[in-house]
């Protein structure tokens, strides 16, 4: 089977300059989920037909798998499919699909292609409590269809009928070249319509055959930011469901956003406005606060992320504390037991086991051992201005406030930082190491007052 996706139009009721198919739903672009769905039907042959923005469109999708053709110029869809027949297997059948149309499952798709077979024509249809905008289907006294008429092009008679086209089509490849070289423009929008085929097809002696989806919103399309938001929500509502389904505690499923994959094990619960993008891990008995954002990250059995913590890139051990407001960026490494407080930031660091940064520090480049305290207002000094260099800070060290670690340097096991110190020298293990200071007193002092004005 080859599967074309159309994926040219300018959508200009979306108001922007970015192509219509590149707008994100959950994510990732609207022609990407199209395209994920594609694949799963295996098709011989998958081509995009693209247009406005080619090269934008091009640059987002491109797979060793995808093929490209050009409609230069928007002249319908039929035109459109036109474009893609030199890039077809003509020995298997087609099937059309729509980049703008993202969340059709691949099991319908494929309930039509198999009542379709290799020379049979089917088209998908819905039935609407509103079938305004979409073409109608006409069908004869037997329930044959006849042709499909546009909106523009119904007689009062015709627009009053429910049941309407998706444009989602499969046909014999050969035959529907030929078809689509005998379309004709004579319509309202001067354009050479992909549903004019099915009157084609039946003076050739194919009866039409059709199919529904399970759910209306598998054929809903995207011409506009509402019905792009619209659609979001109807992405997130089928995730949240699948999430409760498999055992998920969700405090509100109407405010969770998952742009990506999100796999959970038994007894997790996540409370509301949490986002989660790209791929995701959590184990069993997890729990993640309110207003967290969770990108690329994996996260160990019974761990507690509370509020406002956001972690990327991250691998995060069973039985930690992360947050309120704590912040992992790439390549942080959290072992079991740690314990990353409020206003903790860590990046390209290893937090050994049972060690704890509670508050209002930054540890970047380094490697933190076990049970390793680290006192508020603790800082990494791994910059010099040109490169990153590496802090080492061995088992059971004490860390005092206010303490600057200026890489490179290594701190031994069991030293204990004095608060204020700055630490530029290594420390050999179980010594205490401070800066030399001097304390003065001045006995009377009276604190200045503001004059009055």
């Amino acid at each position: 089977m080859n599967i074309v996706i159309l994926a040219a139009g300018t959508g200009k009721r979306m108001r922007s300059a970015l192509p219509k198919v590149l707008h994100p739903l959950a994510g990732r672009p609207l022609l990407a989920h199209v395209i994920d769905t594609a694949r799963t039907l295996n098709p011989t042959r998958l081509v995009v037909v693209v247009g406005h923005g080619a090269d934008a469109v091009r640059a987002a999708v491109a797979a060793p798998d995808v093929q490209f053709a050009l409609q230069a110029q928007q002249l319908g869809t039929g035109h459109a499919v036109q474009q893609a027949l030199p890039l077809l297997d003509p020995s298997v059948p087609t099937l059309v699909l729509y980049g703008d149309v993202p969340l059709t499952r691949a099991g319908t798709l494929k309930q039509l292609t198999d009542a379709v077979g290799q020379q049979g024509y089917g088209v998908l249809t819905v039935t609407l409590d509103d079938p305004s905008g979409y073409g109608r289907i006409v069908r004869d006294a037997r329930g044959k269809v006849l042709r499909i008429v546009e909106q523009k092009d119904a007689t009062p008679e015709q627009q009053a009928i429910a049941e309407i086209n998706t444009g989602i089509i499969a046909a014999p490849t050969g035959q529907l070249a030929g078809w689509l070289a005998s379309l004709k423009n004579d319509n309202s929008q001067g354009e050479f319509y992909l549903t004019d085929v099915v009157e084609l097809a039946i003076e050739a002696g194919i009866e039409i055959v059709t199919t529904q989806p399970d759910d209306e919103w598998e054929t809903l399309g995207v011409n506009s930011k509402q019905q792009l938001a619209e659609l979001e929500r109807v992405y997130q509502r089928n995730v949240a469901e699948a999430l409760l389904v498999a055992g998920v505690t969700l405090a509100d499923p109407a405010r969770l956003d998952v742009r990506g994959t999100l796999e959970c094990g038994r007894d997790v619960s996540i409370d509301v406005n949490c986002v989660f993008e790209g791929t995701v891990t959590l184990a069993d008995n997890v729990t993640i606060g309110p207003n967290c954002v969770i990108r690329n990250a994996t996260i160990g059995a019974g761990t507690r992320v509370d509020a406002f913590t956001h972690i990327d890139g991250a691998e995060v051990g069973a039985q930690a504390v992360l947050g309120p407001y704590a912040r992992l960026r790439p390549g942080a490494q959290l072992k079991d037991e740690s314990h990353v407080g409020n206003f903790v930031e860590v990046k390209n660091a290893v937090i050994g086991h049972g060690s704890k940064a509670n508050h209002l520090t930054y540890i970047g480049d380094a490697d933190i051992g076990a049970r390793v305290n680290i006192g508020a207002g603790t800082i990494t000094c791994n910059y010099d201005g040109a490169n990153k260099h590496r802090t080492i800070i061995e088992d059971d060290v004490f860390v005092g406030s206010d303490t600057q670690l200026v890489a490179p340097v290594r701190v031994g096991r069991g030293v204990t930082i004095a608060a204020g110190t700055t630490v530029w020298k290594d420390v050999a293990p179980d010594q205490l190491v401070l800066n030399d200071k001097t304390q003065t007193s001045k006995p009377g002092y009276v604190r200045p007052v503001k004059k009055k004005s």
